[in-house]
């Protein structure tokens, strides 16, 4: 398989490096290297290509007591402006622009009053007509938990790491250290940076920086990310379903959607639907496939939007580029 991107044709290789951080984003290349049975010296280099072209991104997310879905209809033609305006929101996590009714789909993360948000924050949005908000109750499925299913079981168990979560709700945020701050803002641009570089910006050891990163992550602060483009590696096809289900059904359609390699984002809502899946398929027929297997039954309604446009993605702005969105 061979799939051009920038300067890079994407390799096998490529792809099992891109998975590889999908599974531990900072990983270093000699233990890629050995989990994938491959020299060190090409795995690194590969490695860095990737990373320097853009066509993946390692990043920290910082976790936020709460998150709500925000479903924007906007003014004919400002729909662009609306998702760019979105992007540069405190706390948003992505933002793209959708067919159906939405014009324009965000998470946002709050610590605060979501009466601020919802009443000052994005009504004050350029070319916003009506929204609706929607609190996400419980993740079944984020993008730290995606894969693009280039490894085998046991070289994705050999490169899991210790601490973790795929959940962003499952635990009440901790209180910070002194230099937390600067070491998650150090971590939001550069997911792989090294403990030298963060212990020199930060002006603490290099000791004290790797047991903060690690306090960090296995809190549950921060969620490493191996960031992206599905159409990079193939999968150009994006929808967003929004799935009304009964209640009885929802921890059932849940499970199995968790599991499918097309779901890249899982959340359970409180409002009309009940679940936002994010979906990224090869094919328009394989998105068809997917949406006519019988276990839709269990649903009482699935709204299919394709995401036309990505903004911003796992809460790092993206460039736009019109010939490969």
């Amino acid at each position: 398989m061979a799939l051009k991107t920038g300067r890079t044709e994407l390799s096998d290789l490529h792809l099992r490096i891109i998975a590889a951080l999908q599974v531990d984003g900072r990983a270093p290349w000699s233990r890629i290297a050995d989990a994938l049975g491959e020299p060190e010296r090409t795995v690194a280099r590969y490695g860095v290509e990737l990373l320097e072209e853009g066509v993946v991104t390692v990043a920290a997310i910082r976790s936020l007591a709460n998150r709500v879905i925000v479903s924007c209809e906007c003014t004919p033609g400002s729909a662009r402006l609306t998702a760019q305006a979105m992007t540069q929101q405190e706390g948003t996590i992505y933002s793209y622009l959708t067919t159906g009714t939405s014009d324009v789909v965000t998470e946002v993360g709050y610590s605060g009053d979501l009466v601020d948000l919802l009443t000052l924050q994005v009504p004050a949005t350029p070319g916003i007509t009506r929204f609706s908000a929607f609190p996400v109750l419980r993740y079944f499925k984020t993008v730290r938990g995606w894969r693009v299913g280039a490894l085998s079981p046991a070289e994705e168990r050999a490169l899991t790491p210790r601490a973790g979560s795929d959940d962003l709700g499952a635990s009440t945020l901790a209180a910070q250290g002194q230099h937390d701050d600067e070491i998650i803002a150090c971590l939001e641009e550069d997911g792989r940076a090294n403990m030298e570089s963060i212990a020199r910006r930060t002006q603490v050891s290099a000791t004290s920086a790797s047991r903060r990163v690690e306090w960090l992550v296995g809190s549950g602060q921060i969620s490493i990310r191996a960031l992206v483009e599905p159409a990079a590696i193939g999968l150009p096809v994006e929808a967003m379903l929004w799935v009304e289900s009964p209640p009885d059904r929802v921890e059932v359609l849940g499970a199995w959607l968790r599991e499918r390699t097309e779901v890249r984002y899982l959340a359970a809502i409180a409002g009309d639907a009940q679940l936002l899946v994010d979906v990224t398929v090869s094919t328009h027929a394989q998105l068809y496939a997917f949406l006519a297997h019988e276990m839709w039954k269990g649903a009482s309604r699935v709204r299919t939007d394709l995401v036309v446009e990505a903004r911003k993605r796992g809460g790092r702005a993206l460039a736009v580029n019109r010939d490969s969105r």
